[in-house]
């Protein structure tokens, strides 16, 4: 581990330091499960292969090759950078692809002393990076068809995943199809939905675009409005972390006004961004603020960043409230808030006497958003992204306008839509219908050279072990390994991501489930054949 901190930036080799307990924990865990089930994966490949492997099989040990290239890679990165660190967690990435273009495991001088009969020493996977551009020197062939079937059909056979399943495995470097079962058949994907409106929404407004909140005064009124540009993750804490802050955005203002010589408001809110109902198809649900233009801290009722918790049933209205506080800590009083609508922006003001802009806080970059979202299944985030492809697509920015705007922008990307429905941007609707070919399809393109903008969907899935809705997850498998988008409804449990497999190659996979009765042994199921295809050397 030092020797390879020690390869890369002096920024790498100081992260690696602050997670080594953490990924010395991952190493003890996972290593017991990953030799049964490389164990029980061998003689399947072997038979469909037609050449026997049992060293390689049997001595890829997660504790030296995923340990010091998957789980490295993750736990290096996403705990030193923060799990939605988009630059740091890239320029992390792209380091450690420089420095791990070599073969062996935790002996990677070559100087173990291990006979022919003896193991040799583990293969490092190659870096993730190998099949989006990064050299291939040590990358083997991908898997087969045949292999991949014999390891994962009796998988997928498991009673728990319920009536139906489907699944599409893909090399991410060629875009080929490795494996198919019920590809085309599309089905409820739950939160998987969430990589369909990531790759839509960047698409729509680059990786770099920003959310911005405002405050407009009126001409000769002296009304003051709050305008929300949709920013979900605007607020309202002491410690904002980076994201926008309704106390910054109050003190500028106040500043602004006294600067005008105005002690007193009245204030005004504006959400009209956005248009239709607020509330979810669902109803009212802990998982989901009202979908509004203006909110702080996605409405919470509580200090948490995410799960579910209660929200509040006006989520503009109570923003307001709360930024009306934070200016009469700044000697600006103001009038009990209400709904408005501003005029106009500064530019404007001396032709046409419309608002002028006092002050302005903006988001973290887009890609920031979307990796927060996919790392957290966060709904409201979802929902957001949703309706700005929509004002962004010129559609109206409502649930169906920003279902109808997610299509169309994957449809001009040239994804296979066949079946596909969207209803929301976040999953919780039942109506959805999503196919393991379009999700495998939408991580293939994120992975594409040239579509920069879209590589936040990948980095911004959850780390198995260490983040998001899979920390708890894999913790005796392919822990930093493999990485998902979870989904889980009543009786639906899906997974899509990526793994590096033995051999080195970059794969994409979806696995899609209905009528599931115990979501536990489902995702228990799920995590298996995610494993075991990591585990697979199949080529």
């Amino acid at each position: 581990m030092t020797r390879i901190a020690n390869a890369v930036r002096p920024r790498l080799a100081r992260a690696a330091d602050a997670v080594r307990p953490g990924l010395t924990r991952a190493t003890d865990t996972v290593r017991p499960y990953l030799a049964r089930t490389a164990a029980a994966v061998k003689p399947q490949v072997t038979r469909f292969t037609g050449m026997t492997r049992p060293e390689t099989v049997k001595t890829w040990q997660y504790s030296a090759g995923a340990a010091t290239a998957g789980l490295a890679l993750a736990a290096t990165v996403v705990t030193a950078a923060g799990p939605w660190d988009s630059s740091g967690q890239r320029t992390a990435e792209r380091d450690r692809a420089v420095a791990l273009e070599r073969t062996g495991g935790t002996d990677h001088a070559g100087d173990s002393g291990t006979t022919a009969a003896g193991p040799r020493p583990a293969p490092s996977a190659a870096s993730v990076l190998t099949a989006l551009g990064g050299g291939a020197n040590t990358v083997k062939s991908a898997p087969t068809g045949k292999a991949l079937a014999a390891v994962l059909g009796p998988l997928l056979g498991d009673t728990a995943l319920g009536a139906r399943h489907t699944a599409v495995v893909v090399d991410v470097a060629s875009g080929r199809r490795l494996y198919g079962a019920g590809a085309g058949t599309a089905l409820i994907p739950a939160s998987t939905t969430k990589i369909a409106t990531a790759v839509a929404a960047l698409s729509a407004l680059g990786a770099d675009h920003r959310l911005t909140t405002r405050t407009a005064l009126e001409p000769d009124t002296k009304e003051l409005v709050l305008v929300g540009g949709g920013d979900p993750t605007l607020t309202a804490r002491k410690d904002a972390d980076g994201w926008a802050s309704l106390r910054e955005l109050a003190h500028e203002t106040a500043a602004a006004l006294k600067k005008r010589g105005i002690a007193a408001v009245t204030l005004s809110y504006d959400k009209t961004l956005y248009a239709g109902s607020e509330i979810h198809p669902i109803g009212v649900n802990d998982n989901l603020a009202p979908v509004s233009a203006l909110m702080a801290d996605e409405a919470r009722t509580d200090d948490s960043v995410s799960g579910p918790v209660a929200r509040v049933g006006d989520p503009a209205a109570d923003a307001s409230r709360t930024f009306a506080r934070f200016l009469a800590d700044d000697g600006i009083r103001t009038t009990s808030p209400g709904p408005s609508k501003a005029t106009g922006r500064a530019e404007n003001l001396a032709a046409t006497g419309r608002a002028e802009n006092l002050a302005q806080v903006s988001s973290p970059p887009l890609s920031a958003l979307v990796e927060r979202m996919l790392t957290n299944s966060d709904n409201d985030i979802a929902e957001a992204l949703a309706r700005q492809t929509a004002v962004a697509d010129r559609q109206r920015a409502d649930f169906e306008g920003g279902g109808t705007a997610i299509r169309d922008r994957l449809r001009k990307l040239g994804l296979p839509l066949a079946g596909a429905q969207f209803h929301d941007g976040s999953g919780l609707d039942r109506a959805d219908r999503l196919t393991a070919n379009l999700l495998t399809a939408l991580l293939v393109k994120a992975g594409d050279p040239d579509r920069p903008e879209l590589r936040p969907v990948l980095t911004g899935l959850p780390v198995a072990g260490f983040t998001g809705t899979l920390t708890s997850r894999y913790t005796d498998g392919a822990a930093g390994v493999v990485r998902a988008k979870t989904g889980t409804l009543t009786g639906v449990n899906t997974l899509a991501g990526t793994v590096v497999d033995q051999d080195g190659r970059l794969l994409a996979f979806a696995f899609l489930t209905a009528d599931t009765t115990d979501p536990g042994a489902a995702q228990s199921a799920l995590d298996r054949t995610a494993s075991a295809l990591a585990a697979c050397g199949c080529g």
